[in-house]
């Protein structure tokens, strides 16, 4: 979905019923709910994030590196400097850089000393496998949580590494699920206040994730992947009983 618009949806409905996203199809919300929706929750996520590390929630004393400025990358800052969080940004697109250093005072990185960045959290809202073999060992972050797909270069590898380096890590599909329950929303009629509520929901989703992985001793990308696996071996149970 990276770099897709509900006007390309419309395209892709010209050759099929299951599309979901297309312009006015949201009722009164923007075009750009699904971004909207996915920084909100990325964003709630990163509260999660927080309240479990630093037992607040708290992100008006945070220092945040966010990678990618698209159009959640910029609600991502946009949210967390309204919340008081320092941010330090990094884009190839320098005007997408530019903007948000003219908007909310952002420090900047070049793309590839991002990883070398003294901050609390890195948020990849970029593109995936920005957590891997060379770049691992150059994080100094207490956290990393942010909307981009695929994050860990090898999934068992690297989450395994983050845990016992002691980064607490948002599993992407978590924390990134706000765009997805924006479109669910949309298939099942649901409201604004609807989607927001469920969106919001992300931060009571991590905290039981984290939960059930601190108390089983292992990485959060695991226990988020079981559950996955569990919830569609159910599903298919229940398919298979009609």
């Amino acid at each position: 979905d990276v770099g897709t618009s509900p006007e390309d949806m419309e395209f892709v409905a010209k050759e099929t019923n299951f599309v979901v996203g297309l312009p006015g199809s949201c009722g009164d919300r923007s075009p750009s709910m699904c971004s909207t929706s996915t920084a909100l929750g990325v964003c709630h996520g990163i509260k999660a994030c927080a309240a479990q590390r630093y037992g607040t929630s708290d992100l008006s004393s945070r220092h945040v590196a966010i990678q990618g400025l698209g159009a959640v990358g910029y609600n991502v800052c946009k949210n967390l400097v309204t919340q008081g969080a320092q941010i330090t940004v990094t884009d190839l697109d320098t005007r997408r850089v530019q903007r948000v250093v003219c908007e909310f005072g952002a420090e900047v990185a070049e793309p590839e000393a991002i990883y070398d960045v003294c901050a609390d959290i890195f948020a990849p809202c970029a593109l995936g496998a920005v957590i891997n073999d060379e770049t691992i060992n150059r994080l100094d972050f207490d956290i990393v949580a942010g909307s981009a797909n695929n994050q860990l270069a090898q999934s068992q590898v690297h989450s395994t590494a983050l845990h016992e380096r002691g980064i607490l890590y948002a599993p992407d599909y978590v924390i990134n699920a706000g765009g997805l329950i924006n479109v669910y929303g949309e298939l099942h009629g649901w409201s604004t206040e609807q989607i927001k509520d469920e969106v919001t929901g992300i931060y009571d989703t991590l905290l039981w994730i984290f939960g059930l992985a601190e108390s089983e001793g292992i990485p959060s990308h695991e226990v988020a992947n079981e559950v996955a696996e569990s919830r569609i071996v159910d599903a298919r149970a229940l398919l298979e009983k009609r």
